[in-house]
């Protein structure tokens, strides 16, 4: 298998504590990853060390280099990561705000070119804001300001996407259209996406493969039908729920109320 991501006994952590070890796994290129597992089972954090914003041992590999050995350009040139909550900074327009993802293809000093303007523009344009390009981020809905994070990754031309939480605040049919969008983009460009999910009916929709972590260590690994049983949704986020089947087999995952 060619991997576009291969993690091999990370550990991770803030301050000297551990938040996550022992994480080993492997995305194929164009492969889909949704790490999920419940509040505080280190999630954002494990998504965090492979972007190179927190420490971590172990070995992680990106396109087959260890991404301690690629300088801070080099990485954004590989990594794009959108954040669950990013800073969004006062004043800039949506067009401005996005044009920041090509700021690693820029020389010293250089200003964007006419391309990096077309690369904007048809970012935006596949997340439907081309509309809104000359609104301020601050105007936007919760919604459209995370289709215009994702725009800014998208921008940044990257063959592995990170992305945490990118359904926060969205309602289901925007949920839906951005994980389509994300869809696309893997079988289309050959895009990876590691994602980090809590709906996990949407998670076992789009995902090929789950990492489930919990209390910082990997717990399940594997196809979403794999992973996804209800006595492991009563051992790790103590749910009771039911794992249902669409049409074409994939899992759904439902409240049950306790009797």
């Amino acid at each position: 298998m060619t991997a576009a991501l291969r993690l091999d006994r990370v550990a991770a952590g803030y301050r000297g504590a551990e938040v996550v070890r022992g994480v080993s796994a492997a995305v194929a290129e164009g492969g889909w990853l949704a790490i999920v597992g419940p509040n505080g089972a280190g999630k954002s954090t494990l998504l965090k060390a492979i972007a190179g914003l927190v420490a971590f041992s172990g070995d992680i590999e990106v396109h087959g280099r260890s991404v301690t050995a690629l300088s801070r350009r080099q990485r954004a040139h590989e990594i794009g990561y959108a954040p669950q909550n990013p800073l969004l900074p006062d004043g800039l327009t949506v067009t401005d705000y996005v044009l920041l993802g090509r700021t690693p293809h820029l020389g010293a000093l250089a200003r964007e070119s006419a391309t990096d303007r077309s690369i904007v523009e048809e970012s935006l344009a596949r997340v439907d804001l081309g509309g809104l390009a000359a609104r301020r981020m601050r105007t936007l809905s919760g919604g459209e300001q995370q289709r215009a994070v994702l725009a800014r990754v998208l921008a940044q031309r990257t063959r592995l996407l990170l992305l945490d939480e990118p359904t926060t605040g969205l309602d289901i049919g925007h949920a839906q259209a951005l994980l389509e969008l994300l869809d696309r983009l893997r079988r289309e460009d050959g895009t990876t996406v590691v994602t980090t999910l809590h709906d996990l009916t949407f998670a076992a929709q789009y995902a090929g493969d789950l990492l489930l972590v919990d209390g910082g260590e990997v717990v399940a690994a594997g196809a979403p039908e794999e992973v996804l049983t209800a006595e492991r949704l009563r051992r790790h986020y103590a749910a009771d729920a039911e794992v249902l089947r669409t049409a074409d087999g994939r899992p759904v995952v439902t409240p049950v109320r306790p009797r």
